[in-house]
């Protein structure tokens, strides 16, 4: 029996969503640029899984993009705001996902603007106060600071930095990865220029995703080479990966309240079980804290061992799936920078537990005793 329990590197693909892209993997395979009738009934459900997740988001379908991920869709965000607004200023933080970090080191590099890092506090939150220093001094900035982070779960308070960039003029980019499919975001009431998203973050599939580019905050199109996306993004759709995309966020905000109370529930349980059996646990950022983290994250810091580096290889070995840190650098040896950014002098060993709908309590249970035996050895 394997246990998998890292759902934020990437979720299971529902039978349901499965189901709603196999016609367009075998049957409806038109081009939907083509205006013959194969063509036609395909460009028919792309536009229909446009406005279904328009309609979920309480925005317009034009507002909506279709890429490859939420990696480009940061990518081209960032890059062509910078490009379209004259931006000569970026306010960020240093625990962004490397697909923000990343692009604007390389903006900067280039001297296309310069970049600010907000201050954190001890629990890896940004400064709020810091920020508004930031938006009196450079206004009309380019703000990157995402939802949830991918690696401690810290939510920000999207709502307040939306009107902080608001009142300062910025254009406010947030990498909603983590948190689209799994919380209700109203575009109506949230003063956000740019969203991305993930399929397979919420059981869709993977190499789809989409950007939300606010209507009156329109960008330079980051891909070229044909008039696909509203003349957003170049090349052919990923049709099946787009249907897939639309279904799995209509079943997540349709049994959202269920699924959230059942994965917290599972972390709650997780928490405790650790607090329970391994003497000495702590948790990074403020990922125990259930009302300022995301509720399908855990990032747990374990007593010092020699052994520390083997702790993913032993619970591998023990059937469990889990992350030590982010997954996108899991074959790096440079370690996680959040975590560096956080606690540079710690020695601690950490591992990020992630859930989803399809874990179970007895799954809980038993990762927390294969963890607690590894201490046990070593004690």
């Amino acid at each position: 029996m394997r246990i998998y329990l890292d759902n934020a590197a990437t979720t299971p693909l529902d039978p349901e969503v499965f189901g709603s892209m196999k016609p367009f993997m075998l049957e409806d395979f038109g081009n939907p640029s083509s205006t013959h009738a194969h063509g036609r009934k395909v460009r028919a459900a792309i536009e229909s899984a446009r406005k279904k997740v328009s309609e979920l988001l309480h925005c317009s379908p034009g507002e909506i993009i279709f890429t490859s991920g939420g990696t480009e869709a940061d990518n081209a965000i960032l890059a062509c705001a910078v490009a379209t607004y004259s931006v000569k200023h970026i306010i960020s933080s240093p625990i962004e996902h490397h697909a923000v970090t990343h692009t604007l080191s390389n903006l900067a590099t280039q001297q296309k603007a310069e970049l600010h890092m907000v201050k954190l506090d001890e629990n890896g939150h940004a400064d709020l106060n810091d920020l508004e220093a930031l938006l009196t001094k450079y206004p009309n900035a380019l703000v990157s600071l995402m939802h949830a982070n991918n690696e401690i779960g810290n939510l920000l308070d999207i709502q307040r930095v939306g009107e902080l960039c608001t009142a300062y003029g910025a254009f406010f980019h947030s990498d909603t990865v983590q948190t689209i499919g799994h919380y209700r975001h109203d575009m109506r009431s949230l003063n956000v220029c740019g969203m991305t998203a993930g399929a397979h973050k919420f059981h869709g599939p993977k190499g789809t995703g989409f950007m939300y580019i606010r209507k009156d905050k329109k960008i330079h199109s980051f891909i070229h080479g044909g008039a696909q996306e509203r003349n957003m993004r170049g090349g052919t759709e990923n049709v099946y990966g787009i249907i897939g995309l639309a279904k799995a966020l209509e079943i997540a905000y349709r049994d959202m309240d269920e699924h959230t109370r059942y994965v917290t529930a599972l972390k709650s349980r997780m928490i405790e079980k650790l607090k329970e059996n391994i003497p000495g646990v702590l948790f990074n950022g403020d990922s125990a804290n259930l009302d300022r983290s995301l509720y399908t994250v855990l990032n747990v810091s374990l007593p010092e061992s020699d052994d520390s580096s083997m702790l993913l290889f032993n619970l591998d070995l023990q059937g469990i799936s889990a992350s030590g840190g982010s997954a996108c650098s899991s074959g790096a040896s440079t370690g996680s920078h959040v975590l560096g950014a956080l606690y540079p002098q710690s020695m601690r060993a950490a591992v990020r537990f992630s859930f989803s709908k399809y874990n179970t309590a007895e799954e809980i249970d038993f990762a927390v005793e294969k963890l607690a035996e590894f201490y046990k050895v070593e004690a």
